[in-house]
């Protein structure tokens, strides 16, 4: 009955089974993990012992049994070796046998010439994709010397701005004023660079009230001497101009101030010399013929502004400003804001009333 038993059992325990048999109660998890090892080391010897001697090696999953192999049994079984030396033999053209294999050869032949006609149907139609033609800017390879190239035209173009920049600031202008203290005093003209700030004319100003001794005081010219260039302020048309600011902020952005005058019209552009073309050795760069006819020194007369309107600009007082900024014409001035749109502003009074001529 024993014989019976063991001849219906598997021959090769599991791992599990093994540790289960020679590990009685508990115990500790070093000689655990030692058994175990032990385990492994003994069914791996016994595998390559099968190997050597050629006997299959009983595995658990599958029960040892004394009958044959049914054909339900071989349903799942591989293809047999004489249909994969049949392909073979169509992959090298098929065979010229006569016992019935030449339909699947031919199949496969088939089958592969299909596949092989797609892939050059599949290349024919990969060769139709050509560039557009149609564009006609074609991008141009970015390399390292294109790269170089540009960023030395870029170098160039700035050079250039900033020197156009220095020039157009080193051009002088002419600006005549009137001193206001109620009343129109003739003031002059003075002589100052579109890159001069507010407060370079007021001081240039200021002089020409102390030359001229404006004022119905005695001692007007030393009044003017000791006046400050906080003391004054420049007010154009309706708009006091505040300190800080530069000429060329005003002639660049074309700042219009009410009915849409600008508050500095000048050119924002170098002036070319009208006698740049009279040697042959005259310079092109009209730069450099800007900043040689500003070291000449031209007549105030001649210059861009000096035919303006000199009520436009007045210099002013503070202290008398504060005095009578209740009084028109001072109570419509304001202070530039460049925020403000004085095109499209109603022009108001102190007390809210509009006014209804410009």
């Amino acid at each position: 009955m024993a014989s019976s038993e063991s001849r219906f059992t598997s021959q090769n325990k599991t791992t599990q089974q093994r540790l289960s048999t020679n590990t009685v109660g508990l115990v500790a998890l070093s000689d655990f993990r030692k058994r175990r090892a032990e385990v492994l080391e003994q069914q791996e010897r016994e595998a390559r012992e099968a190997i050597i001697s050629g006997t299959p090696l009983d595995t658990p999953d599958r029960s040892r049994t004394g009958t044959p192999a049914t054909a339900d049994d071989n349903s799942d079984a591989p293809i047999p070796r004489k249909k994969k030396k049949v392909k073979k033999a169509a992959k090298f053209g098929g065979t010229k046998l006569s016992f019935g294999d030449d339909e699947e050869p031919t199949e496969d032949g088939d089958e592969k010439d299909g596949s092989t006609d797609d892939k050059h149907a599949g290349g024919e139609k990969k060769l139709k994709f050509k560039a557009n033609s149609s564009v006609s800017v074609v991008p141009r390879a970015v390399t390292k010397s294109a790269l170089r190239r540009e960023a030395a035209e870029r170098e160039t173009l700035r050079r250039e701005f900033l020197a156009r920049q220095e020039a157009v600031k080193a051009t002088e202008i002419a600006i005549p004023f009137v001193f206001y203290d109620g009343t129109d005093i003739p003031g002059g003209i003075v002589r100052v660079k579109k890159g001069d700030f507010i407060w370079v004319f007021l001081d240039k100003s200021r002089k020409v009230g102390a030359d001229l001794g404006v004022g119905e005081k005695a001692n007007a010219r030393r009044e003017w001497a000791r006046v400050g260039v906080d003391d004054l302020m420049m007010v154009r048309g309706n708009i006091i101009i505040p300190h800080h600011y530069e000429f060329l902020f005003f002639i660049m952005n074309k700042t219009a101030g009410p009915a849409s005058k600008l508050l500095f019209d000048y050119m924002s552009e170098v002036p070319t010399p009208a006698e740049s073309h009279s040697t042959e050795n005259a310079q092109p760069d009209a730069t450099r013929q800007v900043l040689k006819s500003a070291r000449t020194q031209p007549d105030v007369g001649d210059l861009e502004g000096a035919s303006d309107d000199p009520a436009f600009t007045k210099v002013v007082d503070r202290r008398w400003y504060e005095r009578n900024k209740h009084i028109y014409p001072a109570s419509v001035w304001q202070e530039f804001d460049p925020e403000r749109d004085y095109q499209k502003e109603v022009r108001r009074d102190l007390g809210g009333n509009t006014f209804f001529y410009s």
